[in-house]
């Protein structure tokens, strides 16, 4: 006899994009905040197109976030200032986006970032219940620097770690890995998990010695987590700029894999900033694209492959679009390109 074993494996890579997060823009001048422009995710979309990746994708519509699912990590007062800037005039809104470091609201911010929410979540819900294998969420505005109480560096709700609590609850996930490789610190994930053994944060960030924004001294190496979740916060520093393809994938083979298979995650979340990328005003960094797909590969081979990728920064349209593509490819399964 001939026993024939087929695993049901899911197969598929889901791409969330919602044309409407591009509606979130800034009304005035501000020199902080004017590289976060509609287009990151209008031209991330059209490379897609482009290369032909779009129509190879699983397309998952994105929905709004609840309320309810927001206040998993943020407070309701966060919640509540959000929600009255959509009847403010531009005056309004300019003193409200004051009272944080680095953010701007438009009358369409709160919806935008329950849009943001809301694609995460349904990115994870496609990968968890097995409609698809992994994906990617193209989402503005981003999320790795909010807090439970406050806006903070371009971000309003912290779109990964509700994700990350939401799979807690829904799936009653034990493991969670985020990997965050954009090149700020996510701070706000940080402080969010910091007593939590289940979510093991992993991010790399430019630092040089607490002098580059966030500027914290708890972005530095040393901030490991606290109580039950120590040894669970994992911060790289890099200390100057130019750092290239050779130090990422270093990181990710003498720091990051080795510590991720010990965890043996059941989902594996990606803060996905291309900021770390080549030509980056912000990052100043020299990985070329190509180095995602290598860093993309690597996570596939944890958690059984089920990887959510969820976009964060990326300044450098050029250098942002091809690092998506790149990252797309590699999640649809197209050998990883040779790296330089």
């Amino acid at each position: 006899f001939c026993f024939v074993l087929s695993a049901v494996m899911a197969s598929g890579t889901a791409l969330i994009y919602d044309e409407e997060m591009t509606t979130h823009k800034l009304l005035w001048s501000d020199p902080v905040c004017d590289i976060e422009v509609p287009e990151r995710l209008s031209s991330s979309y059209e490379r897609l197109k482009c290369y032909c990746l779009v129509e190879r994708c699983v397309l998952v519509p994105a929905r709004e976030g609840s309320e309810e699912e927001i206040l998993l990590v943020h407070s309701s007062e966060h919640v509540e200032v959000a929600k009255s800037t959509q009847t403010m005039n531009e005056e309004e809104l300019k003193r409200a986006s004051g009272n944080y470091d680095a953010f701007f609201f438009h009358p369409n911010t709160y919806r935008c970032a329950r849009l943001a929410v809301g694609a995460t979540l349904q990115l994870v819900d496609a990968v968890m219940s097995g409609k698809v294998c992994n994906g990617m969420a193209l989402v503005r505005p981003p999320g790795h620097h909010s807090q439970r109480n406050a806006a903070n560096g371009f971000c309003l709700f912290n779109n990964v770690a509700i994700a990350a609590e939401y799979a807690k609850l829904k799936y009653g996930l034990q493991r969670i890995l985020i990997v965050d490789w954009d090149v700020h610190h996510g701070q706000g994930t940080q402080y969010i998990f910091e007593e939590d053994p289940r979510v093991l944060y992993f991010s790399w960030h430019r630092y040089e010695h607490q002098e580059f924004w966030p500027s914290l001294k708890e972005s530095d190496y040393d901030a490991v987590g606290l109580g039950k979740g120590k040894g669970f916060n994992i911060n790289l520093p890099w200390n100057k700029v130019g750092m290239g393809n050779s130090d990422y994938l270093a990181a990710f083979f003498h720091v990051l894999l080795p510590m991720a298979f010990e965890f043996d995650p059941e989902l594996v979340l990606v803060s996905s900033g291309y900021d770390s990328g080549i030509g980056d005003p912000e990052g100043q960094m020299n990985a070329t694209p190509e180095v995602f797909a290598h860093l993309t590969h690597f996570l596939m081979q944890l958690a059984n492959g089920k990887l959510c990728v969820i976009l964060e920064g990326g300044y450098h349209l050029k250098s942002l679009s091809e690092s998506v593509c790149m990252t797309v490819k590699t999640l649809l399964g197209d050998p990883v390109p040779q790296v330089s």
